[in-house]
This record gives C-alpha cells, sequence and structure tokens, in this order.
C-alpha cells in the first residue's frame, strides 16, 4: 500500500501502477458533471475557475451533508465515463489526478499518458466508510449546485487502486 499525499508529485505519479493500492492524504476537489461543462465551456471564454487546476486532483463525487458530529455524509464516486468528453480538456489545464469509479474512453486514456496524469479507482458502494476518511469540506465553488458544488476535501488514508497509470496501462485491459 502507498501513501500518497496531494497535491500529488510528478514523481509519486511516475512511480504508481495500474493495480496499485493507495492511500491518499490532503486536499482534492469534487467536480461532477455539470461542473465539468462549465470548466471546459469557460475555458473557450477564458473564464477563470473558482479553483486552480493545476495540480488538482478531482474526486467525481457529490457528498450528501453531514449529520452531526459528522462533518460530511455519504461520499462515493460516480461512473467516470460521464465526465470523459471533458477530461482532455481538463488534462490540458493542468489537472494532475482523477478519482471515481469505472472505465474510461480510449481518448481519456491517451491523453492521461499525453499529460503524465492518473486515474485512481474509489471502491464503489462504500459511500459511507469514504466519508469517514474525509477530515474537513467546505464548498468552494458553485453553491447553488448543491451536492455538485464543489467541495475541497481534506482526506487522510482514502483507499484507491490505479485505474490508468501515467504511462496509459489501464486495469481493465490486464
Amino acid at each position: 500500500m502507498k501513501k500518497i499525499y496531494l497535491p500529488i508529485t510528478s514523481e509519486d505519479i511516475e512511480n504508481l501502477k495500474a493495480g496499485d493500492e493507495a492511500l491518499l492524504t490532503g486536499s482534492m476537489y469534487t467536480a461532477r458533471d455539470v461542473v465539468h461543462k462549465i470548466f471546459v465551456e469557460g475555458m473557450k471564454d477564458k473564464q477563470i475557475p473558482p479553483i486552480r487546476l493545476y495540480g488538482a486532483t478531482l474526486y467525481y463525487a457529490g457528498p450528501t451533508p453531514g449529520i452531526p458530529p459528522r462533518i460530511i455524509g455519504s461520499c462515493g464516486p460516480t461512473t467516470s465515463s460521464r465526465m470523459d468528453k471533458f477530461t482532455p480538456a481538463l488534462l490540458d489545464a493542468g489537472v494532475k489526478a482523477m478519482v471515481g469509479k469505472g472505465r474510461r474512453s480510449e481518448k481519456v486514456r491517451a491523453a492521461i499518458k499525453k499529460h503524465k496524469a492518473v486515474y485512481f479507482l474509489a471502491p464503489a458502494g462504500c459511500g459511507a466508510l469514504l466519508g469517514n476518511k474525509i477530515k474537513k469540506a467546505r464548498i468552494v465553488g458553485f453553491p447553488d449546485l448543491g451536492s455538485e458544488a464543489i467541495y475541497e476535501l481534506e482526506v487522510e488514508d482514502f483507499p484507491v487502486i490505479v485505474g490508468i497509470d501515467s504511462k496509459g496501462n489501464d486495469i481493465f485491459k490486464k
């Protein structure tokens, strides 16, 4: 099990291989379909997104509210392929890591290889468990979108598996 601190470094990315298990600690941002569309359309108009995309880790999740004392509720991954048409543009903008579930398109796999990025898989169906790995959460963009707003999450030992590594190796093709 590898420990990875976020923001992820290029050296960490290069040392990860498809199938490796890792624990993420640090800051990542939730971003789902609507936010991806807003980012990509905004880039065409040279709009500045509410978060810095360069070096960012995006988590494809929409957390539920926490019931005190929990700061956040369930926070499981959503299907990554829904973001595929936007992902190459976000990798062009400097996103370095993504966390979700399921297969990615060939276009995304090629973009991950081109940009030396990484795609992590979070365990599906474990949203409540993953919510326990989130130590802080705050909305940093698009609060009007509710659960699809951008949350900055501080995670500790958040379990993932490398789905696609920086060389384009894909766990679904093994």
